[in-house]
Parts: C-alpha cells; structure tokens; sequence
C-alpha cells in the first residue's frame, strides 16, 4: 500500500527516505502531512529547545552514597540515589 519516498530537509537539504513503516504510522495518528525534516535535524531542534537541568548533589538517604537530583535537597526531607529511588518505585 505505502512505498518509500525519497524526500529532502528543510534545514540540511540533505535527501532522506520516508519509509512504508513511517507513512502508516503517520496515517494511524492522522497526521496529513510528510516530515519536512530529516531524522538529525528534528532531533536536534527537540533538543535546542530544552533548556539544561540544574542538578545538585546530595546524599542518598538509603544507601549513603552520592544522589545527583534536580532540586535543591532540604532538611528533614529525602534524597535518594537513582539506583534506591528505582528499587523503592518498584516495591510500591
């Protein structure tokens, strides 16, 4: 039904292939019009428009090691590593 095309970067102007794959994806969510960028270019816009997280560090209430979080630990209140924090959502 869908075949390959071959189209070209608005920003890059380098060619890249649409492909079946992506063309039925598109017209199961309803979305009516090509890509006008390429893979790279759209990832790279995504990305200019995060800004950067602030991270602090603290220590891991649970383990005692080092917890890289983003916001700034207060007292009275936990501050978990990544590995604790993942292990304790598992366990609710």
């Amino acid at each position: 039904m869908y075949e390959d095309k071959t189209l070209v970067c608005k920003d890059c102007g380098q060619e890249f292939v649409f492909t079946a794959g992506e063309q039925e994806f598109y017209a199961e969510r309803g979305f009516v019009n090509e890509p006008k960028r390429c893979k790279s270019c759209r990832d790279a816009k995504r990305g200019a428009s995060k800004p950067e997280r602030e991270m602090f560090i603290g220590t891991c209430d649970s383990c005692g090691g080092e917890a890289r979080v983003p916001f700034q630990p207060r007292e009275g209140r936990p501050v978990y590593c990544s590995a604790c924090f993942a292990k304790m959502r598992e366990e609710a």
